[in-house]
């Protein structure tokens, strides 16, 4: 057994002691075969080349039976793998109980290296595992020199990359380099990981502490590993800043009967040759065998249970385990080596070898067959106390025998005291989690975990923490304000509620309570010459198209409808052609009347009323058959317009057939023109009342609305289209009833005296003042 100067080498030593004497009380293990074995000091490349050679060479051995079969050691990996090279060439089996490097499973390398440890891949697997629990992205390695720290280092950053965590520097540690601690120490000082593992073996785990503790490093959260995570001497009231909070994996606790026993009733009467006993007594009670006037005298006959320290702390076991499992395994291989049933042995199937023909090589072959490890780990938090001592929790569990997914536990209703004096989980990222809304870009100048986060563009949304793409929404949906969620469009379409809407409708009744109002005063005064005069029954037929053109004009208001989509453009059509026929009807009938008066003439013959009737049923009954071939091939149908506007919807009628459209539209502005133009010849006839002069002044305002109406109908937006085209029908109604009814409505209410005859046929003299 190797081992070094230190309390807990010491406790090593005496449970391998302990477990010799144990197997060897045991008749069934190994019978008739007794265990010895001798305890080298490995503090030393000198001791280590010498027990390694007096292994293989057998040197101080009384018989074959004493020569060394297996060395269990050493705590070190870089010196268990220095050892290895030498015992691997004659198949010598090492085993050792504290070497977790990963590198010494390479069987090629240490092909006889054994361990009852598991290998750091577990650990570092684990470690990764907790920063991914807790969400730490963003943390700092500091690690020691040696075989131990630096592959354990290498390793731990290759896991942590899988796992998505990010190394912001990971710096070596000297016991002997103030500038290897300078640059630590400036690093931690600047850094912006909140989480710092501290990968060292214990040796340099307490140096680098003792360093340390000077120096007010606050704000971090201390991750350690199992070689001094469970070391409550470390703790002390400078280095409570530190370790406070403090957590790591530390080996599994066991219960060993008799152990504990055994250690603390060590004497140095046992071992009355061994120098080494004496030095470590003299430390624990502080005495000296030697006269002294600064000390007093040892007498062996001390208690170790009135002291505290490594070796003296039996309260559970968790590396002696390993010291204890690691002796069993060379006696069980023995045993297994040993067996003989009917001249064979029962495990090989060769011949059957008695004790003295043991060979390390054998030994080594059955020690092989005896490892299939899992790795069981306890997570331990430091939680420390005013007086600078440490109680060491356990919060959890990490069992690699289970799914990766399940291998890391955390107790439930457990107290965790956190580094950093934080009183919540502390954050360590290097970049926030980009929120949804926005999406996760990776900077190619930049470790993965410092990303950017871009706000998603127009029309689409993320709805997902770190989401690498940001989506688009269906065509009814548009993003909120945040860009997380699709939202349905709102519709737009003119509605009798909004102020725009209720003014058109409003100016629409207005409109027909005027025509209605006039249509009254006419009756009332129907046989008056004004109203006689130019077609009475033209008249009343054109109030009457003009109420319904101002009604029609409701049917563009309101909700899309299949029905009122194919009313609103056919009514207005239909409705336009009556009222312009009615007026081209009235602007013949001036025409005609005036070449009557001349001699020999007998135009109004042909031109009386039922041709007049005739024209404007002739004229309307084009515009209907030109609506029910618009209806019959392509009507206009109720359309949901989500093209026009990104974040809003359009309700609106679709013409079906442009051409339809534009036909109706052409065919009133054909009657409209061919109006205007017969009413302008005859603007100049004589008359006192020329009906035509009012007719022209309103054909050129129903021809300028709808002249205009074109480009604004078709640059309009929206609902404004629909108002367009209202403001048209409305305009124009407008201008033919005010032009043409109200100049002789202001004769009839207040200028009676010029409603007769003879003023109208222009042959009263006018008044002399």
């Amino acid at each position: 057994f190797f081992y070094v100067r230190n309390h807990r080498e010491l406790k090593f030593a005496r449970t391998m002691i302990f477990t010799v004497e144990e197997i060897n009380r045991d008749a069934i293990l190994l019978p008739g075969v007794s265990l010895s074995y001798r305890v080298y000091n490995g503090c030393g490349s000198e001791n280590l080349i010498r027990a390694a050679v007096e292994a293989i060479s057998g040197e101080n051995s009384k018989s074959c039976s004493d020569q060394v079969q297996a060395l269990v050691g050493h705590s070190s990996s870089g010196v268990s793998g220095d050892m290895n090279l030498i015992l691997s060439s004659l198949s010598v089996p090492q085993v050792s109980h504290l070497s977790t490097c990963a590198c010494l499973s390479d069987r090629r390398l240490y092909p006889t290296f054994f361990r009852t440890v598991p290998s750091d891949r577990y650990q570092i697997s684990g470690l990764a595992q907790l920063m991914k629990y807790f969400d730490w992205r963003w943390v700092g390695v500091i690690y020691s020199i040696g075989m131990y720290s630096e592959d354990g280092t290498a390793d731990f950053v290759k896991e942590a990359k899988k796992e998505g965590i990010c190394i912001e520097y990971s710096l070596p540690y000297s016991q002997i380099s103030k500038n290897l601690f300078s640059v630590i120490l400036d690093t931690l000082l600047e850094s912006s990981s909140n989480v710092v593992l501290l990968f060292m073996s214990l040796s340099y785990a307490k140096s680098f502490l003792s360093e340390i503790e000077t120096y007010k490093i606050t704000g971090k959260q201390w991750i350690g590993t199992e070689s001094w995570i469970m070391q409550s001497d470390l703790a002390s009231a400078d280095r409570k800043h530190i370790l406070h909070g403090a957590m790591g994996f530390a080996l599994p606790q066991a219960s060993i009967p008799g152990l504990g026993e055994f250690l603390l009733g060590l004497k140095p009467s046992d071992e009355p040759q061994s120098a080494l006993i004496k030095a470590f007594w003299e430390e624990f009670f502080d005495c000296s065998y030697s006269p002294s006037n600064t000390s007093t005298m040892c007498t062996g006959a001390e208690d170790l249970r009135t002291v505290s320290n490594d070796y003296t702390d039996v309260a559970y076991f968790r590396e002696e385990n390993n010291v204890y499992k690691a002796v069993y395994s060379v006696a069980y291989a023995l045993h297994a080596l040993l067996q003989c049933q009917n001249g064979s042995n029962p495990t090989t199937g060769k011949l059957c070898v008695n004790k003295n023909e043991v060979q390390p090589k054998l030994v080594s072959l059955n020690i092989l067959k005896l490892f299939d490890l899992f790795a069981l780990y306890d997570l331990v938090n430091w939680q420390m106390k005013e007086d600078g001592s440490a109680e060491i929790s356990i919060i959890g569990q990490y069992d690699a025998s289970f799914p990766k997914e399940e291998r890391f536990i955390l107790k439930e209703d457990v107290i965790i005291v956190w580094g950093g004096n934080s009183s919540e989980v502390p954050r360590s990222v290097c970049r926030e989690p980009c929120p949804p809304g926005t999406r996760k870009a990776i900077n190619k100048n930049k470790p993965v975990c410092c990303f950017d986060c871009f706000k998603c563009p127009e029309g689409t949304i993320s709805n997902q923490t770190n989401s690498p793409d940001c989506l688009l929404c269906p065509p009814e949906f548009w993003p909120n304000e945040n860009r997380d969620k699709c939202l349905p469009k709102p519709t737009e379409y003119l509605s009798y509620k909004e102020i725009m809407g209720a003014l058109l409708t409003a100016f629409s009744c207005i409109g027909v309570f005027l025509a209605l109002m006039i249509s009254v005063i006419f009756l009332t005064h129907k046989e008056t010459p004004i109203v006689r005069a130019n077609n009475s029954e033209l008249s009343f037929l054109l109030l009457f198209s003009l109420k319904l053109c101002f009604l029609c004009s409701l049917t563009f208001i309101g909700r899309p409808s299949e029905w009122s989509c194919m009313l609103r453009h056919t009514a207005f059509g239909i409705t336009f052609v009556l009222c312009i026929s009615c007026v081209l009807g009235k602007t013949l009938v001036v025409l005609m009347a005036f070449r009557a008066t001349l001699p020999s003439s007998n135009v109004m013959k042909w031109f009386g009323p039922m041709q007049q009737r005739l024209t404007v049923l002739i004229f309307t009954l084009i515009q209907v058959m030109i609506c029910i071939l618009w209806l019959t091939i392509n009507p206009p149908f109720p359309n949901i317009n989500i093209d026009y506007y990104k974040e809003k919807i359009i309700l609106e009628c679709a013409l079906g057939s442009a051409v339809g459209f534009w036909a109706v539209l052409g065919y009133i502005g054909l009657l409209a023109i061919l109006c205007f133009i017969l009413a302008f010849l005859a603007r100049t006839l004589p008359d006192s009342f020329n009906e035509a002069k009012l007719i022209t002044f309103s054909m050129l305002i129903f021809c300028a609305v709808w002249i205009t109406f074109i480009p604004a109908y078709v640059s309009s937006p929206g609902k404004f289209t629909v108002a367009v085209e209202i403001f048209a029908i409305l305009a124009s109604s407008f201008g033919l009833l005010v032009c043409i009814f109200v100049p002789k409505c202001y004769i009839i209410i207040f200028r009676p005296e010029q409603n007769s005859k003879k003023h109208l046929m222009g042959k009263i003299p006018p008044r002399t003042i």
